[in-house]
């Protein structure tokens, strides 16, 4: 016994004994294993984050789109309508800065076949239909009218205080009195509309002095037109037809 223990002890160090070789691969294959699930938990775990980025983006996604379909459908114009505006607007301020005229500055850049589409388009929503209708032409100066209004707020919130204030809102009816301001802002407009009606064609007065050759209104409208258009190359004809020495 004694000499099995003196021989054992003399093994080198590092040595080890078949008893020692199978627990030494057991803990080779646990370390392994615990490594292969240490990867996979770390995977899962960074699929997990992934997902719930993923979800959070497609939330914001959706938020966004709701929003952008309550939008009016003329929205993504009006807002690229309003940044040009205000471009425009420091760009003029820039060049008043610099004594300049930036409405004249900036057509040098506007090309030939643009300005000619552009002025083809003004034209064609710009033009005046002219007299249709009694209905339509009041419905035109209506919206005239209306567009030329500027509202005065403050005075609409007090007058929405006073009514308020008020048991029966439907009494307020009738007990309103205009500004002085804005009285006078109707007269004004009211004499504007005057001046401007007495400066419209009229109908002509039938002139007692004139040759009556025609045989009824409407063969007169249709001598006029032709006196018009062929009264020049005519006269000679008519002179001599009136003297009785035509040819």
């Amino acid at each position: 016994m004694e000499t099995l223990d003196k021989a054992v002890s003399e093994l080198p160090t590092g040595c080890c004994t078949e008893a020692d070789t199978p627990s030494s691969s057991s803990e080779a294959t646990n370390s392994d294993s615990t490594k292969k699930r240490s990867d996979r938990l770390s995977r899962l775990k960074e699929l997990h984050l992934r997902r719930n980025e993923a979800r959070k983006l497609n939330h914001q996604e959706v938020v966004e789109e709701d929003k952008r379909k309550k939008l009016p459908s003329n929205w993504e114009s009006k807002r690229i309508w309003a940044e040009s505006k205000l471009q425009n607007e420091e760009k003029r301020k820039e060049y008043a800065d610099r004594g300049e005229n930036w409405d004249q500055a900036k057509l040098l850049d506007v090309p030939a076949d643009e300005a000619d589409r552009i002025h083809k388009k003004y034209s064609r929503t710009r033009k005046d239909p002219g007299f249709s209708t009694y209905e339509d032409s009041t419905a035109r100066q209506y919206n005239r009218l209306t567009k030329q209004m500027e509202p005065d707020l403050v005075a609409y919130e007090e007058q929405k205080e006073e009514v308020s204030t008020l048991i029966n809102p439907d009494l307020y009816h009738g007990m309103h009195k205009p500004s002085d301001t804005a009285v006078n802002r109707m007269v004004t407009d009211l004499n504007k509309q005057i001046d401007k009606r007495s400066k419209f064609s009229r109908r002509r007065r039938f002139d007692h002095e004139a040759d009556i050759d025609y045989i009824n209104e409407r063969n007169m409208k249709f001598n006029k037109k032709l006196e018009r258009f062929y009264g020049e190359y005519t006269a000679e004809i008519k002179q001599n037809l009136e003297r009785g020495t035509a040819v």
